[in-house]
């Protein structure tokens, strides 16, 4: 049987053959434009000049295209012998979705949540809206609702940039809502009815990776809009809201019922933010009695409790929105924080420091990560 090099489109006789003739070609690869011969793979920071750039390993004689060109994190198809290709790994990529200031926007921009600086254009939602909410798994990240969307649920794939795909409708159409999810449900909680604006207790699941309508989960212990959620591996908590502020509950993901009491906010705020790693919680910002808040408190998920001061965020705000990895919490935007972005290191208290910009600056957003 003989194999091609698919890059020169000539056959050999077998993958020795194909290695030898790949090596002995190089001088002629390098010399086009657009073309790299190298002795080992790319990697995701092998950073190409444009998209459509061929990569020769003259070694193997596995051959690449670049698919996705993006500083340090670009993908690579293997269009050789081989197989496998090389793209970035999701759990490092902080995802934000929607929002406004003057109007609604479908924005998805994100960030490598292990450095810093500004957003990168992600691609679009299928629907422009805010105060939506938005969960993740470490491949796909989804979100629901949100104020002129109503019931509108759409997925994106983490590792790869582009638009928004449909995936379903939300139980109940509802905005300013909270969110989370463990390894393979996401659950959205609470919120306003887009037709009558009233808070609403409502919880409703979905499975991340199979497309398709929620479910009815339960209710919140208090139907509140403007709240914030988190979770850990098992358990989910929402905190804050209009009509009762410094209220926390949780549910247990893949046990479908009501809300059970958790404790209490130290702030009593509307509109905070939320994001956790394994153990930890982190809720930060938000609006307090005559003011944005700019307090972070945390809890231990797997207990019951009210908050314990954690530090300060960089500057006061309430409808912004969090994220994070298995090690940093990151806060996005907001009501006058607006396009900043800051981050904590979550198993270590202490003030946010600044992280960079989200390309447009907005409130009521939604975040959501690779893990």
């Amino acid at each position: 049987m003989s194999s091609k090099l698919v890059s020169t489109g000539v056959e050999f006789p077998d993958a020795t053959t194909q290695t030898t003739a790949a090596t002995a070609g190089a001088a002629s690869f390098g010399a086009l434009t657009g073309t790299t011969v190298s002795a080992s793979d790319p990697a995701t920071d092998s950073n190409p000049s444009a998209t459509g750039h061929l990569w020769v390993n003259s070694t193997s004689g596995e051959t690449y295209i670049c698919t996705t060109n993006t500083t340090d994190e670009n993908v690579w198809v293997n269009i050789g012998e081989g197989d496998g290709g090389v793209a970035p790994d999701p759990r490092g990529r902080g995802i934000f979705g929607g929002g406004n200031i003057s109007t609604y926007t479908n924005v998805i921009d994100y960030i490598s949540i292990a450095t810093t600086g500004n957003t990168t254009d992600f691609g679009d939602l299928t629907v422009a809206r805010y105060g939506l909410g938005a969960v993740s798994d470490s491949t796909r990240g989804v979100f629901g609702g949100g104020w002129s969307g109503g019931n509108t649920i759409d997925y994106i794939t983490i590792a790869t940039t582009g638009n928004a795909t449909d995936f379903g409708d939300l139980a109940v159409g509802k905005y300013l809502i909270a969110a989370c999810a463990d390894a393979t449900r996401g659950v959205f909680a609470g919120g306003a009815s887009s037709s009558s604006h009233n808070p609403i207790p409502n919880l409703d699941y979905i499975t991340i990776q199979t497309t398709g309508n929620a479910t009815n989960f339960g209710n919140l212990t208090v139907g509140r809009k403007g709240i914030a959620g988190l979770a850990d591996a098992t358990r989910g908590v929402f905190a804050g809201g209009y009509t009762s502020g410094d209220t926390m509950d949780y549910i247990t993901i893949q046990t479908t019922g009501n809300a059970t009491d958790f404790g209490n906010l130290s702030v009593n705020t509307k509109q905070p933010a939320g994001c956790a790693d394994a153990t930890r919680g982190i809720f930060g910002g938000g609006y307090a009695p005559g003011a944005y808040s700019n307090v972070m408190g945390y809890i231990t998920i797997s207990t019951t409790g009210n908050t314990t001061d954690f530090g300060d965020l960089t500057n006061a705000r309430h409808a912004a929105a969090g994220l994070a990895s298995s090690i940093r919490g990151v806060f996005g935007g907001g009501y006058a924080g607006d396009s900043v972005i800051d981050y904590i290191t979550i198993q270590t208290t202490g003030n946010a420091t600044d992280f960079g910009d989200l390309t447009t600056a907005r409130k009521r957003l939604s975040a959501c990560s690779g893990g």
